[in-house]
């Protein structure tokens, strides 16, 4: 069992952690209609009047740079899922445990990822 004061360190952690990634997530994407899902926000560019070579290219970079923040979208939002569901976790006192063998995941492993959800172990298997 998790010491109450290193829980609330943990948990605290988690809690500053998501609010960054919700910070991050929110400068180029807003939240979806479907729960814990986000949508990037296409980037427009200061666009020429005339439709010439250079508006081409410009519009490239707005599909290379939209394709960039699906990428990046991406890994916050899984990151931020993480998060929640390790919040929920500690909410719920399951907080440490591991999912698959449903012994304590050690303090080590939680302080350098406070969202893990099994042992080392067993974390390749649940990849």
């Amino acid at each position: 069992m998790l010491n109450p004061e290193i829980l609330v360190e943990l948990k605290n952690s988690l809690q500053e952690e998501h609010d960054k990634l919700v910070g991050e997530l929110t400068a180029f994407a807003k939240p979806g209609l479907v729960k814990d899902d986000w949508v990037s926000k296409f980037p427009k560019f200061e666009s020429e009047e005339n439709y010439s070579h250079a508006q081409k290219e410009e519009e490239a970079d707005e599909v290379e740079e939209y394709e960039a923040r699906l990428a990046t979208e991406h890994s916050l939002e899984s990151r931020l899922l993480e998060v929640k569901n390790a919040l929920e976790r500690v909410r719920t006192s399951q907080y440490g445990i591991c999912r698959k063998c449903g012994k304590e995941i050690s303090l080590d492993r939680l302080k350098a990822n406070p969202a893990a959800e099994y042992h080392v172990e067993h974390q390749s298997q649940n990849i």
